[in-house]
C-alpha cells in the first residue's frame, strides 16, 4: 500500500462530489449536501484562494481515495481543525487511516509549528473516535444534541492533539510516511 497526497484538480471533482453525497460518508458529517459540478468548481476556486485552508486528494496505490483538509492555518493562536474521509470503500484500511493521521501530526507540529489540532466527530462514529485515541488524541468535550441535520440531533465528540503530547508519544508510533508538502 502506498499513500500519497496531491492537490485537488477539476478532474477530481466528480469523485469528490460522489463521495461527499454518499450516505455512508454523510451520515457522519454535519450536512447532507446536494452538490453540482458547477458548485464544486466554485468550491475548488474558493479553497485555492483561501489561505486559511488546505485540501489534498488522498491516493492509495495511485488511485483517488478521499480528501483530507486543515482549517485555521492563519489562526494566530496556533490551533487548527482537521478532517478527512475515505470515499472509496475498497481502498480503506486501518494502516491508511493511521498513516494519514500521524503524518498529519508530523506536518502540523513539525513543519507548520502549530500548537494543537482539533477534530469533531459525531459520537455515533465510535470507530473513528477509537482510531483517534489509538493515535494519541484526547477527548476534550462531548456535546449532546450539538448538530441538527435534517431534523435529527447528533451528539458530537471534540478531540485534540497538542504539539507537546505528539512529541512525547511520536517515537512509540510506527506508520508509513506520507508527504503533506504539496
Amino acid at each position: 500500500m502506498s499513500v500519497t497526497l496531491r492537490a485537488i484538480t477539476e478532474e477530481d471533482l466528480g469523485d469528490i462530489m460522489r463521495w461527499r453525497m454518499d450516505e455512508e460518508i454523510t451520515k457522519y458529517m454535519n450536512t447532507n449536501p446536494k452538490l453540482t459540478l458547477e458548485g464544486q468548481k466554485r468550491w475548488l476556486n474558493s479553497i485555492r484562494e483561501n489561505e486559511d485552508v488546505k485540501y489534498w486528494l488522498i491516493q492509495v496505490d495511485q488511485m483517488p481515495a478521499g480528501v483530507i483538509n486543515l482549517t485555521g492555518l492563519t489562526n494566530p493562536d496556533g490551533k487548527l481543525g482537521w478532517a478527512y474521509y475515505m470515499g472509496e470503500k475498497r481502498l480503506r484500511s486501518i494502516q491508511t487511516a493511521l498513516a494519514l493521521e500521524m503524518n498529519m501530526y508530523d506536518y502540523v507540529f513539525g513543519r507548520l509549528n502549530k500548537r494543537a489540532v482539533y477534530g469533531d466527530i459525531f459520537t455515533l462514529n465510535q470507530g473513528v473516535i477509537q482510531l483517534h485515541r489509538l493515535c494519541g488524541c484526547e477527548v476534550v468535550e462531548e456535546k449532546k444534541n450539538h448538530v441538527c441535520k435534517d431534523g435529527v440531533y447528533y451528539d458530537v465528540t471534540f478531540m485534540r492533539m497538542t504539539k507537546e503530547r505528539w512529541e512525547s508519544i511520536r517515537s512509540s508510533k510506527r506508520y508509513e510516511r506520507i508527504d503533506f508538502e504539496v
